[in-house]
Formats: C-alpha cells, structure tokens, sequence
C-alpha cells in the first residue's frame, strides 16, 4: 500500500435573431402528406451505442514493447478473480518467451476494449534507497516509528481519530528502529516502503506498518503558493532539495501541511521488487496503482498520458500496465500511480510525472469452453 480533478469544462449558449421583411404571402398549394413507409426518424445521438474500437486503434499501440508487457501479465494476473480473467490468465502463463508479434495477436484475441470516458491524472513512485544510522545524530535526526501498540495495523484510525504528524513527531522515540535524514522519511512515507542504507553496507527495506489514519495533502501546491517554487518545478526532486536546504522549523512546517502519518518495520533486503496491495512483487514501468473502489486487482490497462506539467518530464507515456497495488492519494476511475522501479534513477523520473491520463480497461474475451 502506498501513500500518493482539476479540470472543469463550460458551455455556453449563442442565441441569434433576425428580421424579415413583410411580403404578401404566395397562394398556397395543398402537397400530399408523404407515405408513412418514408417517415423514418434518425436514431437519437443520445441512445446510439458508441463504436467498438480495437486495441490496434490506441495511440501508441504499435510502438509497446508486447512481449515484455505479456511477462509482466502473466506475473500479476493471478490476482484477477472472475473467471473469465482466470481463463486468460491460465492462456498467458502457458506462453514463454512469446516474441513481439506472438505477444500482440494475444492481447488483440484475448482483450476488448473498455475507455474511461472522462480524462485523469498519472502520476509515479519508486522504490526509494536512502542513507540511516542505527543511532541519532545530527545528520540523521528524523526516527522511524513503528506502529504504536494503540494503533490497529487493519483498521487504522479514520481522519481526525488519532494524532496528525506534529503531534507523533513531539513524542519519545527511544522505539526507533532507525533514523533518517526528515526530508528523507517524509519521502518514504509518501513512497510507502523503501530501502535504508546503513553505514555498515547493511541494508534493510522499511515496510509500511500502518498509518495515523489522516488524509494525504500533499505540499506541491501550498509551496506553488507561498512562492517557494515556481509553478512547473514542484517535482519530488525539487520539493526535497528545497526541504534538504530548510532543514530545520522552516522545512518542518511545510512538511506538517500533510498530517498524514506512516509507520514502518525493517526486514532484511534481498534486491527484489516490493509486493504491492495484491501480494505480487510489482515489475518496473508496468505496474500501477489504483482506486480498489474503481479497478480490480489484476486488472489489465492501457495507459496514455500526455501534456505533462513539470519540468523536465517526459512527454508521453502509452502502455500495457496490470493494477497491483493501491494508495491513499489514489482515487477515482481515471487515476493511476505507475511504479518505475528502484533507486535515484527512477526516483528522478517518478518525481516527474504528472500527466493528463487517458484511461482504458481491458476486458478478457472468454472462448468456447471456458
């Protein structure tokens, strides 16, 4: 589990007169009325069904790479649970090492598409790798909490019903299980789960362990405000270089705009991708994460997301993705959070997408038998 609608449209109306000049009326000459078989009314625009399109129609569908999206399916379409997806699932498991066009008459034969007709957001997170000392210092002064024993790791307190981030930060935290620089935890709090680097070349993964249960805010637009960074430079690398230079009551009030809370435990790290909400490790650039209360887990999609916002982000992003995981800043039918992968590479990547996101489910096809 993780931690990550502006667009309002009008119409108006354009209403015209004119004037006629008054002329004597030319005689009138009875016309037959037609015959009923030629009264045939056009079918209302409002009840026409909207034409099927084919997967080959997508913007960018020729251009995906079919047979590394196929892999990653069949990874993570065990989460799917109705039968007809199990049926295609079982169908996509059975193919190995599928070349390109062997991947795409797959998806075309076994998929129908189904859009999200209004458009969205895409965004991205990672799997961050950040320095921490088993002991406070005055570089690394931030604790890393574990769930207190009065929170419900299951059921965590709803908005309001436990203490926000300013509160739990003024508490003792001789129960650390690590600390980081602030900035640093704010970050992977966001992310959700993480790896620590200790001095010692251990590494352990910082697994969420539950949640203070207050609503994400996030803090691009409040700093946009306040003028403390312009409108297209709110990325994640930019906001946590900004935090990293305030170090200190200046940083920590911004980062107390979100009172949202995560707690975490460490396990040992062995190098693989973390698991998502649907228990399967999540695969770079083909993973997402969205709303349970709109997509399925194992649900397959296609994402195209364009017109970008921040600096620096790369223009379009069209591909075949499976719904894995979830968040708490993910909501709504036409929202996706796609996960890059680990480190600073992806980290500098995911900070950056922001992107208008055209949505599209795509539904299993059953055949005869199944």
């Amino acid at each position: 589990m993780r931690c990550r609608a502006w667009a309002v449209i009008a119409a108006c109306g354009l209403i015209a007169a004119c004037a006629q000049t008054r002329q004597t009326p030319p005689p009138i000459i009875p016309v037959p009325p037609p015959p009923v078989a030629a009264q045939v009314q056009p079918s209302s625009p409002a009840t026409a069904p909207a034409p099927r399109r084919a997967l080959s129609d997508l913007p960018g569908w020729a251009q995906d790479d079919h047979s590394d999206a196929l892999a990653a399916y069949a990874a993570g379409c065990t989460a799917a649970r109705t039968p007809e997806a199990a049926a295609v699932c079982r169908r996509a498991r059975a193919l190995t090492a599928a070349a390109e066009s062997q991947a795409r008459e797959f998806f075309e034969r076994n998929f129908r598409l189904d859009p999200i007709r209004q458009p969205g957001l895409l965004t991205a997170y990672f799997t961050p790798i950040y320095p921490a000392g088993a002991h406070r210092d005055a570089h690394f002064s931030a604790p890393v909490r574990p769930r207190p024993a009065d929170l419900s790791a299951a059921s965590p307190q709803s908005d309001g019903g436990y203490a926000d981030r300013a509160a739990i930060e003024a508490r003792p935290a001789g129960d650390a299980v690590a600390w980081m620089r602030p900035e640093d935890l704010f970050f992977l709090q966001i992310q959700g789960s993480g790896v620590l680097e200790f001095a010692s070349g251990r590494r352990a993964r910082a697994m969420f362990d539950g949640v203070n249960g207050a609503r994400f805010v996030g803090i691009a637009a409040p700093m946009r405000r306040q003028g403390l960074l312009g409108a297209d430079q709110t990325s994640g690398e930019a906001i946590r270089a900004w935090l990293a230079a305030h170090r200190g009551p200046d940083a920590d009030a911004i980062m107390r705009l979100n009172p949202r809370y995560v707690f975490f435990r460490l396990t040992p790290d062995d190098g693989r991708e973390p698991a998502g909400a649907a228990g399967i490790p999540l695969p770079p650039g083909r993973a997402v994460a969205v709303d349970p209360a709109e997509h399925a887990m194992g649900e397959l999609l296609w994402i195209d997301a364009t017109a970008p916002t921040l600096a620096g982000a790369f223009p379009i992003y069209r591909r075949l993705v499976t719904a894995l995981d979830t968040g708490g800043a993910i909501k709504g039918a036409a929202r996706a959070d796609l996960y890059l992968g680990r480190g600073d590479a992806a980290g500098a990547e995911a900070g950056r997408v922001r992107h208008t996101l055209n949505l599209y489910r795509l539904i299993p096809v059953g055949e005869p038998g199944e």
